[in-house]
């Protein structure tokens, strides 16, 4: 596969070859998830970033794998940074954060972050294929994947290769969003992509003096499209500033905040995450 120079892509990143790469890699990966959104801004990416270390915090391995493109924030909030390497045999190593949590994003193969990558579907396809294949990332016991807004080529591609993902659904309150996010439960069911519910984020706002929730974008409205839908509603996750603290300066949120209800918010969806023996 060629890239622009201006692309900023790493001279290392593996060559295109055969799909069969994939299964193989995803057959040592016990439950895969994507977390979708119908629109930008609902913080979808504060959501797969907080689930996947959620999970790990719980001693699971997890794999949290950024196939947004374009905008790729998942580095940034985690604070990692850096070029991935490839081993012994030509894979991509993901980045580490932590004992039990790798990472792999678009973000890890570019020298500029500010460059843009101007691609179209089927390159894309090829390098989401390649960060499932061609990625050393081992027996792991989930695979989170933070996708675009929308439903587009990314999530359709994660679609195809990745036949047995479930969906979890990322809304805020307000109706703007809950009718974008229709749109995505109609891209689960015409991709037969199970969905294991519907997260309602910045559901309300935690005042910093005094502690109440206030309903500053409404509330409710993502357990009402989960139950007109026939879908698990996963729960509320409040909006607090802090959180947006820790995301532009790459610290872990529930590190710092254990005893948040936000905190406990995410352990419960991970919870729900794990099968049932």
């Amino acid at each position: 596969m060629k890239h622009s120079s201006r692309s900023g892509i790493a001279s290392h990143m593996p060559n295109q070859k055969p799909d069969g790469l994939a299964p193989d890699a995803l057959k040592k990966i016990s439950r895969k998830f994507i977390v979708m959104s119908g629109k930008g801004g609902v913080g979808k990416t504060s959501v797969s970033v907080n689930l996947a270390i959620a999970l790990a915090n719980m001693g699971y391995k997890v794999g949290l794998l950024d196939v947004d493109i374009h905008g790729p924030d998942v580095p940034q909030m985690l604070g990692i940074s850096g070029i991935l390497s490839v081993d012994l045999d030509k894979k991509m190593v993901p980045m580490r954060y932590g004992d039990n949590l790798k990472v792999v994003s678009m973000e890890f193969l570019t020298h500029n972050k500010d460059e843009a990558i101007i691609w179209r579907g089927p390159v894309k396809h090829t390098v989401i294929r390649q960060f499932i294949g061609e990625v050393s990332w081992g027996v792991l016991d989930f695979l989170v994947i933070d996708s675009p807004p929308g439903t587009g080529d990314e999530p359709l591609t994660v679609a195809k290769l990745i036949p047995d993902a479930q969906a979890i659904i990322v809304t805020t309150p307000q109706e703007v969003a809950l009718a974008d996010i229709r749109k995505s439960i109609s891209f689960c069911r015409n991709v037969n992509m199970g969905i294991l519910g519907i997260i309602e984020n910045m559901s309300g706002f935690i005042c910093p003096h005094c502690g109440k929730n206030v309903d500053i974008f409404g509330t409710g409205g993502g357990e009402k499209t989960a139950k007109t839908y026939g879908l698990r509603f996963l729960g509320r996750i409040a909006f607090d500033p802090d959180m947006v603290t820790c995301g532009d300066q790459g610290v872990s949120f529930q590190h710092l905040h254990a005893q948040s209800p936000i905190t406990d918010a995410f352990i419960r969806i991970a919870e729900i995450m794990i099968p049932k023996n």
